[in-house]
């Protein structure tokens, strides 16, 4: 009989420690999700433009924290409305679609060139500082051979 008593004491034992284990788990749950970081803003304004081969514009604007050109074009494919895909090369970043459009260089010389703050850019995707304020350009340009000699 006292074994039974024994027994009894150490369930009601257990069965309050995992009360208190939950009823703990449950205030430190809610103290996180009234303190948890909010989801903050970038510092950087950029504008962002693709124009295609017929001259059509779809332009983006945010703040981003962005180290780099590539950085930015990966948090507005992951906001679902710009999309691109590129191989990595020797020199960088080689950029072959756009919002679905590939424009195909060795048919006819097309390409996506890129523009920042309007001038024709020097860095590839990856190299591409982003600062505040930036403008970058996508444009769909098929290379023309300077015809003068």
């Amino acid at each position: 009989m006292a074994e039974q008593n024994v027994k009894k004491s150490n369930t009601g034992l257990i069965i309050g420690l995992v009360c208190a284990i939950v009823v703990i788990a449950g205030v430190m749950a809610a103290i996180y999700f009234i303190n948890k970081p909010k989801a903050q803003q970038g510092t950087k304004a950029y504008t962002v433009a693709v124009v295609d081969k017929d001259g059509n514009s779809k332009d983006y604007t945010g703040k981003t924290d962005a180290e780099f050109l590539r950085g930015l074009m990966d948090e507005l494919q992951a906001g679902g409305d710009f999309s691109y895909v590129g191989e990595d090369s020797d020199y960088g970043l080689y950029i072959t679609t756009i919002n679905g459009i590939t424009p195909d260089y060795n048919t006819d010389g097309a390409y996506w060139a890129i523009y920042v703050n309007g001038e024709y850019g020097m860095y590839g995707a990856d190299a591409q500082p982003v600062n505040d304020g930036d403008s970058f350009k996508f444009v769909y340009e098929v290379y023309q051979a300077d015809d003068q000699q």
